[in-house]
């Protein structure tokens, strides 16, 4: 152990004379501790959001999406069979996409109609006991009381805003017009519910209709053309490159996105948020390493004669330098440690018994979700000791170049 650390221990460890500089040493590290463990949780959170919202809609969205620009095409099963090629694509299948509305004998709705082949696709529709619904589509006849049906798959919060449960009927209206003897009036057709499923999204869960995409291209007047095809990937974090790939493969008039390109501007403002709350909370770190900055200028003036005490013996600039960085980077590492012990307790707290509950209708997800990342703690640990670094830097050249004779004779 170099003397410069052993003086260093001994000044931290040691009774002050003037107690305010102990008070300022102990809240200095409070500060860093609150600082570290806020920032550790906030991140921790935003991190939960990034990948919890990644994995629900990487399970609602298709991975990847392969439309034409002439719009709706029927001659799919060529580019159908181009893409079974790929060994990074579990499936393909076509799907019909659309706007309508949607009417019970309680209120109406806006939705979002997508047309799938239960057989085909690998998209999984959950209830809220897990179970998968899809298979409710295949049979897209089913006896109704009066009369044979074609089924729908609502989410939960339209099949609460239209007042319906499963076994009940709804129509859809389409935006298309049919023709009659004077004038256009829109499509319309009924519907059984076979099921209302649960996304944790709530735009999902309010808007979202499935049903089978013959009675979709029915109810549309589209024949036997589809909006587009989708494809399910095995790595969903390679759909981007998977997707250049069979735009070059296909050729034009096909373009492909993948489910991180159709949510870009979410994924953004979520990265945006975080590296802004980072900064701000950071600020907490910056404030109490300027009351480490002040415990040491208050000290500096304390061991006047200690310094210049060292300095006759022969102690070197560099050395009296030494010993107040070191002091300061205790303080710092205690506040940090402390700081990232509770932060990892609380973390933990709340992934476990999630006792934080948020309004579904306004946030993505009804409690706090949180991921620790290893990268994370290593940022926040790092930029907190720099500051504490940076810090001690003008106390400690300060004591450094104290002239001894007079540190000894007005001491």
């Amino acid at each position: 152990m170099s003397f410069e650390w052993f003086i260093s221990q001994r000044y931290l460890k040691s009774k002050q004379k003037q107690s305010f500089i102990s008070m300022i040493t102990v809240l200095s590290t409070m500060g860093i501790t609150i600082g570290v463990m806020t920032l550790i949780v906030v991140i921790a959170v935003m991190s939960g959001a990034e990948s919890d919202l990644k994995t629900r809609i990487a399970g609602i969205d298709s991975h990847i999406i392969i439309m034409s620009y002439n719009g709706p095409f029927a001659d799919y099963l060529p580019a159908l069979h181009k893409l079974h090629d790929f060994k990074d694509i579990r499936s393909a299948s076509p799907f019909v996409y659309s706007q309508m509305m949607a009417r019970s004998a309680h209120g109406a709705a806006g939705v979002i109609v997508r047309g799938i082949d239960p057989q085909r696709s690998q998209l999984v529709i959950k209830d809220t006991k897990g179970k998968n619904l899809k298979s409710h589509l295949i049979n897209t006849e089913t006896q109704s009381s009066t009369e044979k049906l074609p089924r729908v798959i609502l989410g939960k919060e339209l099949a609460r805003n239209l007042k319906v449960s499963t076994g009940e009927r709804v129509y859809l209206i389409s935006a298309g017009t049919t023709d009659s003897a004077m004038t256009h009036m829109p499509g319309m057709r009924p519907f059984e519910v076979a099921g209302i499923f649960v996304s944790g999204m709530f735009e999902y869960d309010k808007s979202l209709v499935y049903l089978h995409i013959t009675d979709a291209q029915e109810l549309l007047g589209m024949g036997k053309a589809v909006t587009g095809i989708e494809a399910s990937v095995t790595d969903i974090f390679k759909a981007g490159e998977i997707a250049k790939k069979i735009v070059a493969r296909l050729g034009f008039p096909y373009w492909a996105r993948d489910w991180k390109a159709m949510n870009q501007n979410l994924f953004i403002s979520l990265k945006l948020q975080k590296v802004v709350l980072f900064i701000i909370l950071a600020l907490i770190v910056l404030v109490a390493a300027f009351n480490i900055t002040a415990a040491l200028i208050m000290m500096v003036m304390e061991k006047t004669q200690d310094i210049s005490i060292l300095k006759a013996m022969g102690a070197t600039n560099q050395s009296i330098k030494k010993i107040f960085v070191y002091k300061g980077m205790l303080i710092g590492l205690a506040g940090t440690f402390l700081g990232t012990g509770l932060g990892l307790c609380l973390c933990t707290l709340l992934k476990r018994y999630k006792f934080i509950e948020l309004p579904n209708d306004i946030y993505y997800f009804s409690t706090l979700p949180v991921q620790l990342e290893f990268a994370d703690l290593f940022t926040i640990g790092a930029v907190t000791i720099v500051i504490c670094l940076l810090a001690t830097l003008y106390p400690a050249s300060y004591a450094s170049k104290m002239n001894p004779v007079d540190g000894i004779r007005y001491g």
